[in-house]
């Protein structure tokens, strides 16, 4: 089994500590190249600089993209390890040396982080080169990395597990993390955050309905709102244009189960317009997930036309 002990900055560490977050956004100032090494469901272990060197914590891999800062600070907001987005900005800024006001940047995006009390943490293994910079990929198959596995688990094990916030951490042990690839993202409990990039990815950064692809007016619209206990699946949201997310969710637009938009007459009797929507009325969904198992459920299609459509 493999897994990924990545260099993490000490402040975004401590900051995101404090917090507990149940998602983070483990970024890199460069947005010019993809992260492989792991597949979704793997552990992915924060490893900090010095003077500390020590294993402290980790996550869950759930996906890397190339996003806009700006994307970036719209989906996980303080879960990025910052206050605000300026002092985001600032960060990697710092790091690639130049004014760009909205760099892409790679978002690793991790679920279910855990941070280890100070006493707890890990030293790094005896083969970590002093020359890595941004990480190593570790496997249960050799001495360290089963070593390093086997203290990560005894740690997630203790219950409770504090850090020095008092705040209790992520309890998951090794045979609770069965699933992997895409059936690890169905059984995950995925934030907003990962939510709405992963639904943003599934569709090609296009909108479902106009095949729109300027991504600032691109939002991830649950088809069971996630208030009603519904949980954040790819295949319980669809990305859709800013206007249309505002309409599918008022009830003035929906989908039917084939797949094909349905808008309502109301738009016509409240606002005597909707010309341009009712050219879209009954045509199918431009922009599908190439992956069956994240296009839309029935189950939550019908709940959406039940509860929320107002024909």
């Amino acid at each position: 089994m493999k897994f990924w002990v990545g260099v993490t900055d000490n402040n975004w560490y401590n900051f995101l500590r404090q917090r507990q977050p149940d998602e983070v956004n483990f970024w890199r100032p460069s947005g010019k190249s993809q992260f492989s090494a792991v597949q979704p469901g793997d552990l992915f272990l924060f490893k900090l600089k010095s003077p500390h060197n020590h294993i402290a914590g980790g996550g869950y891999f759930v996906r890397h993209s190339i996003l806009p800062l700006s994307l970036a600070w719209e989906a996980f907001k303080e879960k990025n390890g910052a206050p605000d987005s300026q002092s985001l900005l600032r960060m990697i800024s710092a790091l690639r040396n130049d004014n760009n006001p909205n760099p892409f940047i790679g978002c690793s995006i991790l679920a279910e982080p855990f941070f280890f009390r100070e006493e707890d943490w890990i030293p790094a293994p005896t083969n970590w080169g002093r020359s890595i910079v941004q990480g190593k990929t570790y496997s249960t198959a050799d001495s360290h990395g089963m070593s390093l596995w086997r203290a990560v688990m005894d740690r997630l094990q203790q219950n409770p597990l504090l850090d020095d916030t008092g705040a209790s951490t992520a309890l998951v042990a090794a045979e609770d993390q069965p699933q992997y690839g895409s059936e690890y993202l169905t059984k995950v409990r995925l934030g907003q955050g990962a939510f709405r990039v992963l639904v943003t990815e599934s569709y090609q950064r296009r909108c479902a309905v106009t095949g729109e692809r300027t991504l600032p007016v691109l939002e991830a619209a649950h088809i069971k709102p996630f208030a009603q206990s519904c949980p954040n699946r790819v295949n319980n949201g669809l990305l859709l244009r800013s206007d249309l997310h505002i309409l599918f969710d008022r009830g003035y637009m929906t989908i039917t189960d084939s797949l094909n938009v349905e808008v309502s007459r109301r738009i016509k009797e409240e606002f005597e317009n909707g010309r341009d929507y009712y050219a879209m009325h009954g045509k199918p969904l431009i922009v599908m997930p190439s992956e069956a198992i994240e296009r839309p459920a029935g189950d939550y299609i019908a709940w959406h036309n039940e509860n929320i459509f107002r024909p």
